[in-house]
């Protein structure tokens, strides 16, 4: 039926186009296209327009990400639609909040994204090499090229520079002791240090020793998740901490702030007198009725708390409200109770204690209960907090607790360590490092302009253009580093020709060997991902956009007081 319809439909349509293009040709209806898409649309076709025009938004937005690479990046200040605000130099923070339009520019957005699941690192790097290579396409195109021959050029080249960058790897990172924190917190620094410059020192031997502590025998198994970071506004960066185990940023509920070695009860729903589940109505003929009724409901109660208490729990942990009675009898027999509103956080401490939640207030199984080495309630420069210490054997969560001044400064910090973890991560999966500062970049460009030059044939335009857009990178780390960038560039090219890989120090403005390395696994991905897209975006030749849906907007209405 629905199939038939369609059709029905669509032959109507097409009779009211053809009575209308035939009908109305002498009065100017438009030919073609125009006449063949519903009004409203946008179309943009041929090189000229679509291309172009993709490439002009594309460059737009990787300008935007440029100017907060690398360590002396700047910041930017991004206030969502639900005015929330964000101060940050992270580009897939940048990008996930500006909510973009343009569909080609949409692409290169996705890569990002791609490579943030993928790595969790260097979304600055595939924003920025994509964007240049559409600028540097755009070259290419004015001259007369065709957008294929570029789009080929660009994916052989890239593949050859997935070739050379295994030859880049410095030679002895192949192996990685994981147990010692220094030689791990050395790897994670460049990817602290180019979110938030100077806290590296800091940041990254804690970053270390918390995915250390839980990472698994099997390091491929490693889970960013159970590096938790928990935000304490107050004190200075370096106050910040590891726990082993999990902190709450709440107070416990009852007047037990203490306990050790304690088996803990988890209830998912709220811990009170139970509601029953169907409408029942109780009939009460007098007064010791009722008080009897009450009493039963009581010692209901105090049955099912006494029965838990008796199991050897010494806390009591509900994913909602706590009953006043409840409470009086989990204060009777002495157990400490805690609220968490959060199931996603329900669901870590289960994790991190190895208990079962148990849907409904009941004396639970001993097998449901799980067990934290020790649970209090601190205070963190005045923020009242639940501390869940854990030794490593059951759960293998960590926390690290930080400290900042303000909020913005923490949510900043809170994403580089994230990005730190992530590398951690992928450290784990691939050891080889390149590196940094632009140094692997300007050795690729130098090793893929050869390469041009050996090939015959319109694609070596368009190798030698992805060699230029490579050094996007170095030259980005100059600019916002405030060097002069030309000077810098024919350093790093001197330099490179003698056979020195060397990079842009964009803290202390000089071209030097940094002591710092990047991933071989970020730039690999970063490389693949940003070729992946700039060919995409180079493949359109033709953008229809049909009409927006929805009507007209509905007028502001003021408030009705006001007139």
């Amino acid at each position: 039926g629905a199939h038939e319809r369609e059709r029905e439909r669509d032959d109507e349509s097409k009779r009211e186009t053809r009575r209308d293009t035939m009908g109305s040709n002498t009065m100017g209806m438009p030919y073609g296209l125009q006449a063949m898409l519903k009004e409203g649309h946008k179309h943009f076709s041929g090189v000229e327009e679509a291309v172009m025009k993709s490439v002009e938004a594309c460059k737009a937005i990787s300008k935007c990400t440029r100017t907060s690479l690398g360590p002396t990046g700047l910041n930017k200040i991004i206030v969502n639609h639900l005015n929330k605000v964000y101060i940050t130099s992270d580009a897939g923070t940048i990008l996930t909040e500006l909510e973009v339009q343009h569909p080609a520019a949409k692409l290169l957005v996705h890569a990002v994204k791609a490579q943030q699941q993928e790595v969790g690192d260097g979304a600055n790097m595939v924003m920025s090499i994509s964007g240049e290579m559409l600028s540097k396409a755009e070259a290419l195109l004015r001259d007369g090229l065709h957008p294929t021959e570029v789009a080929e050029g660009y994916s052989k080249a890239a593949k050859k520079a997935l070739e050379l960058l295994k030859d880049l790897c410095i030679e002895d990172t192949k192996d990685l002791d994981f147990s010692d924190v220094g030689s791990v917190a050395e790897r994670l620094k460049g990817a602290l240090k180019s979110k938030q410059n100077g806290y590296e020192e800091y940041l990254a031997p804690i970053v270390a020793q918390a995915c250390i502590d839980i990472c698994p025998d099997n390091r491929h198994n490693f889970n960013v998740d159970n590096v938790r970071v928990a935000k304490l506004v107050g004190g200075f960066v370096d106050q910040s901490q590891i726990i082993q185990g999990i902190v709450i940023r709440r107070n416990v509920e009852g007047t037990v702030r203490s306990v050790e070695d304690a088996p803990v009860a988890i209830f998912s729903q709220g811990v009170d007198t139970a509601s029953t589940e169907t409408k029942g109505t109780v009939l009460i003929n007098s007064a010791q009725e009722l008080k009897d009724y009450h009493k039963s409901e009581e010692q209901e109660l105090e049955a099912i708390i006494k029965g838990i208490a008796d199991l050897g729990t010494k806390v009591i942990v509900s994913g909602q409200s706590i009953g006043e009675m409840a409470m009086h009898f989990i204060e009777k027999y002495e157990m400490m109770a805690i609220k968490i509103p959060s199931k996603f956080e329900l669901r870590r401490i289960c994790r991190a204690t190895g208990a079962q939640a148990i849907p409904k207030f009941i004396v639970p199984g001993k097998e449901q209960l799980g067990m934290a080495q020790k649970v209090e309630a601190m205070e963190i420069g005045g923020n009242k907090v639940t501390v869940i210490k854990q030794d490593r054997r059951v759960g293998k969560v960590a926390t690290i607790i930080l400290r900042g001044a303000t909020d913005h400064l923490m949510d900043d910090m809170e994403r580089a360590l994230d990005d730190a973890v992530n590398t951690f991560k992928a450290l784990c999966k691939d050891t080889r490092a390149l590196p940094a500062g632009g140094a692997t970049e300007m050795a690729l460009s130098r090793k893929l302009l050869e390469h041009g030059r050996k090939q015959t044939g319109l694609e070596q335009y368009a190798i030698a253009k992805y060699a230029e857009a490579l050094e996007v990178v170095p030259v980005s780390l100059a600019e916002n580093g405030g060097l002069p960038t030309t000077e810098t560039l024919a350093q790093l090219r001197a330099q490179h020709a003698a056979g020195n890989t060397v990079g842009v120090n964009a803290v202390t403005q000089e071209v030097a060997a940094l002591g710092i390395t990047d991933l071989y696994y970020t730039k690999y991905w970063a490389l693949k991902f940003a070729c992946d897209a700039a060919v995409t975006v180079l493949r359109v030749d033709q953008i229809i956009m049909a009409k927006q849906a929805g009507g007209p907007k509905k007028p502001q209405q003021g408030h009705w007081d006001d007139n």
